[in-house]
């Protein structure tokens, strides 16, 4: 069995993946031309020209104006519906997916029409593909904690079908201490908390992340290993980061993977995962983030049976269901060493 098909077929879950960034260009035209829209952009070929941008936010501008073209809660199941059999196929058995409900209901998109949407290609995934996912409510940080809040006042009815509350967009000069009062209201009505921390922003920003949002995990978090005292805690804590080697490297956060320091981290004990972040855009789903990691920095069998079993140790499924999977790890990699 070669890298890539073994990486394809490890049970593995998904811990950091934003919905919208599977938007794939041909189902960006489909939706569009259903929905009586024009994209600014005249073939497929022209929208994968434009995913060459230089930093985070050329490469939001971009995300955004893809985004615009959903409007229905037809546009949401089809957008999760490609992403969940995308997962499947590279041998994902559970995801907890990122979604960013202030991109949608700014443009006059209802709340409920997001979440339907979302949640019927969840379901029908369970059914049809065996597949485990819960969804994760993004607040976005470039808009304020006061608008944040009110996008948390629209959660509270749902939270039979949102796991948990997340932070994303641009890091810089907006740190997790801006919205620890909106953490604090989620995390009461009963929420799981994560963050992006330590990706842009600085090691600072991921202790922000567990002093005051008290989040379960940090995601990416890759600069926490600048600060000695940081890594430490994380190993001492199991503080779970959910690390996304090509986005890392697509948005220069590291020049090559070859640079990376998941592999580091991973000897050092700290909790790292493997994940896709806004694979569409980033030019690689989540088995090719594993292959790739693996080949450049020289990981094994022992390391991807690790990275794996972290990526369901960190989840937010039941105890019980996290040593089943843990346990299907293991017979995996048991039966490929021994063949």
């Amino acid at each position: 069995m070669d890298l890539d098909t073994l990486c394809r077929r490890l049970p593995k879950a998904e811990l950091h993946l934003h919905i919208e960034g599977t938007f794939e260009p041909e189902l960006m035209f489909a939706i569009a031309a259903r929905n009586g829209l024009r994209i600014p952009y005249g073939s497929v070929e022209e929208v994968r020209a434009a995913y060459e941008f230089d930093d985070l936010q050329s490469f939001l501008d971009i995300y955004y104006q893809g985004a615009s073209v959903l409007l229905t809660e037809q546009d949401f199941h089809d957008l999760a519906w490609a992403y969940l059999q995308r997962a499947a196929a590279d041998g994902v058995g559970h995801a907890e997916i990122f979604f960013d409900p202030q991109t949608h209901t700014d443009r006059g998109v209802a709340f409920e029409t997001v979440l339907d949407g979302l949640w019927s290609a969840l379901r029908r995934a369970e059914h049809e593909l065996g597949m485990s996912s819960a969804l994760i409510l993004c607040f976005l940080r470039h808009l304020s904690p006061e608008a944040a809040m009110a996008t948390l006042e629209q959660a509270l009815p749902h939270r039979d079908r949102i796991v948990g509350v997340g932070l994303d967009s641009s890091e810089r000069g907006r740190p997790p201490s801006l919205f620890r009062e909106v953490f604090d209201r989620a995390r009461a009505a009963g929420f799981r908390a994560v963050a992006h921390a330590g990706e842009e922003g600085p090691p600072a920003y991921v202790s922000e992340a567990l002093d005051l949002l008290h989040v379960a995990r940090v995601d990416h978090g890759v600069r926490a290993i600048e600060d000695e005292a940081l890594m430490q805690r994380l190993v001492d804590d199991g503080v779970p980061l959910t690390v996304c080697p090509l986005s890392n490297v697509k948005l220069r956060v590291f020049d090559t993977l070859a640079d990376h320091v998941l592999g580091r981290m991973l000897a050092r004990g700290v909790r790292v995962t493997v994940n896709s972040d806004d694979p569409a855009y980033f030019g690689g789903y989540v088995a090719e983030n594993f292959a790739r990691t693996a080949e450049a920095l020289h990981l094994g069998h022992a390391e991807l049976a690790t990275l794996a079993k972290n990526s369901f140790e960190a989840s937010f499924l039941p105890p019980e269901r996290i040593r089943q999977l843990c346990d299907e790890v293991d017979r995996f990699v048991a039966a490929h060493r021994e063949s």
